[in-house]
């Protein structure tokens, strides 16, 4: 039997292009990449029109454009003001020739009724240096009045925290997939917000049990050979 390429493309799905290195990254316990992730924030978007779930690609271009040169153009195709819910998945990435680098990940969520941005991170706030960097570059964008009230920004330390070095991915998820989940329900909850579902809902154990959903996912929707 002949070796398996990794760079083989197993999946086209709306526009992200899984490789067959990616299902050795969920199978494993193993870091996930841009690709796993904007795979799954994909897969999530078909909830509501309202929410908006951004690539890690074009969060990572966000939170690094250059000050001054076009960031208004850039940003129009995401129709920011138009979302209720934004979440933005943060990389602790400096290189900016690397786009596919760093080795943390948190989230940051923008909810409009509360006019607040919300950042969740699974190891001590590790990422909120960079998930400020995005704040700032995002939330005068927010709005198409330039009257409106500034949304803040909030660290929830009330976060799930990781148990391991490379479960920060996972966590993304499972809270992106908390938070849409809430949204969909939040006209039973009244004015709270998902704080308590997601504490105590993403535990290690339903972290950890999303790697072989995710998988089940993907090969779901592989074409049959």
């Amino acid at each position: 039997m002949g070796k398996t390429n990794p760079d083989e493309k197993i999946l086209s799905y709306n526009d992200v292009v899984l490789r067959r290195s990616d299902l050795d990254i969920l199978s494993g316990p193993y870091f996930l990449n841009d690709r796993i992730i904007e795979f799954y924030f994909s897969y999530l978007s078909s909830c509501s029109e309202e929410i908006l779930l951004v690539p890690p690609s074009i969060a990572f271009c966000i939170m690094n454009y250059p000050v001054g040169q076009g960031l208004t153009e850039f940003l129009e195709p995401l129709h920011l003001p138009e979302k209720k819910l934004v979440i933005f998945p943060i990389n602790d990435n400096d290189d900016v020739s690397e786009a596919g680098g760093g080795s943390h990940w948190s989230l940051l969520a923008f909810e409009r009724n509360a006019n607040k941005f919300f950042h969740h991170d699974s190891n001590r706030g590790m990422n909120s240096i960079h998930a400020k960097r995005l704040y700032n570059a995002v939330v005068s964008f927010m709005s198409v009045s330039s009257s409106a009230t500034k949304p803040v920004y909030q660290e929830c330390n009330s976060s799930p925290q990781q148990m391991n070095g490379y479960d920060c991915g996972l966590y993304v998820l499972a809270i992106a997939r908390f938070i849409c989940s809430w949204y969909g329900e939040r006209d039973k909850d009244g004015d709270k917000m998902w704080f308590s579902a997601v504490q105590g809902q993403v535990t290690p154990y339903v972290v950890a049990r999303m790697r072989n959903e995710i998988l089940g996912q993907i090969r779901d929707l592989m074409p049959i050979k």
